[in-house]
């Protein structure tokens, strides 16, 4: 077993020199120490070794092994590291190459939404931040929405928790107007406000079946301004003033009497908008607005004889739909590169 052992180590070694390539270097392993290679085929003849010779004849074929092996990994090292082994030397100090490369930008929803805040930013609204998942409370209850009404529904919100059995179920939230809630209670909590003048950008979610002007999970903007003597008229003010900041001067909008739980008196606030190229401007709803109902303030603790206040909901899908001609909302869902290239 030393002589056989002997030759493979000689031979091996002869061979590997030999070796110019990967292909042919992985072939040598193979043959020569792989698991069914040379070295390893003569390791059943360690049985017939007698006992007083086993020591001596196992230290040899861990050493042909272990020389093997090493003369490998260097012959593989010395291969990879040679001229022209895998192609050209690459300088990696040069500068890249940039062939028709794309910028990428930020999608619509985000862009309009950061529009959105920069304009109201001018006429003085900060940005307030609220949870998505929220609670009967904030969402309903301190909104002066009462407990038979139909919004409050199962069917038509996403509830966590059950509202038969839980005294405060979760949920997640219908509208932002919740932040508006939660703002009001830390301000008069910590004693910073009123005078409170916010808005409060975010999503919303709502069972809503999907189609070209609905989806489950929307965005909204709503701005709120709490202080002494705040009329109806600033707020159509407002809302006129944010037309013509966004949309230009030659926007036509309009404000219609509604009903909201939580404002009173109530409106909605409409555009006339073209979603396609060559159809004739519609009036689209935007979202609702009015003066901030007196038992909203008691709720988070001002009196509505002391304050008053109004506030304004939008979506801004809807918004985005107008200003850039989007006809359908599910193109703002479906990230379709054809169509985010164009907006």
């Amino acid at each position: 077993m030393l002589e056989a052992l002997n030759e493979i180590e000689s031979g091996g070694l002869a061979e590997l020199a030999d070796a110019g390539d990967a292909d042919a270097l992985e072939a040598w392993r193979i043959a020569y120490i792989g698991t069914k290679g040379k070295l390893r085929g003569v390791m059943p003849m360690m049985k017939d070794v007698p006992k007083d010779q086993k020591g001596a004849v196992g230290k040899r074929l861990n050493e042909v092994k272990g020389t093997l092996e090493s003369a490998f990994e260097s012959r593989k090292t010395a291969l990879e590291s040679s001229p022209g082994a895998s192609g050209p030397a690459i300088d990696m100090t040069e500068p890249g190459i940039v062939d028709a490369q794309e910028v990428g930008r930020r999608h619509i929803l985000s862009r309009v939404r950061e529009e959105l805040v920069e304009v109201f930013a001018r006429m003085g609204f900060g940005v307030a931040q609220g949870p998505e998942l929220e609670d009967d409370e904030h969402n309903f209850v301190k909104l002066n929405i009462p407990a038979d009404h139909p919004a409050r529904d199962p069917i038509d919100n996403f509830y966590v928790d059950n509202p038969d059995t839980t005294e405060t179920p979760r949920m997640l939230r219908s509208q932002t107007s919740t932040v508006q809630i939660r703002t009001l209670e830390t301000a008069v909590a910590e004693g910073w406000g009123p005078p409170v003048k916010i808005v409060s950008p975010g999503r919303v979610y709502r069972p809503d079946t999907v189609d070209a002007t609905h989806s489950f999970m929307f965005h909204q903007i709503e701005g709120l301004h709490i202080d002494r003597d705040v009329s109806m008229s600033d707020l159509k003010t407002t809302l006129f003033q944010f037309a013509r900041a966004y949309f230009g001067d030659d926007a036509e909008v309009r404000l219609r009497p509604s009903f909201f739980p939580f404002t009173e008196p109530s409106a909605e606030f409409d555009m006339k908008i073209a979603l396609r190229p060559g159809d004739e401007p519609a009036w689209i709803e935007l979202g609702g607005c009015g003066m901030v109902d007196p038992n909203v303030l008691k709720a988070c603790g001002l009196d509505p004889d002391e304050w008053s206040g109004f506030a304004f909901g939008f979506g801004i899908e809807r918004l985005a739909m107008g200003k850039y001609g989007v006809p359908d909302i599910r193109m703002l869902f479906e990230n379709d590169i054809r169509f985010l290239r164009q907006i």
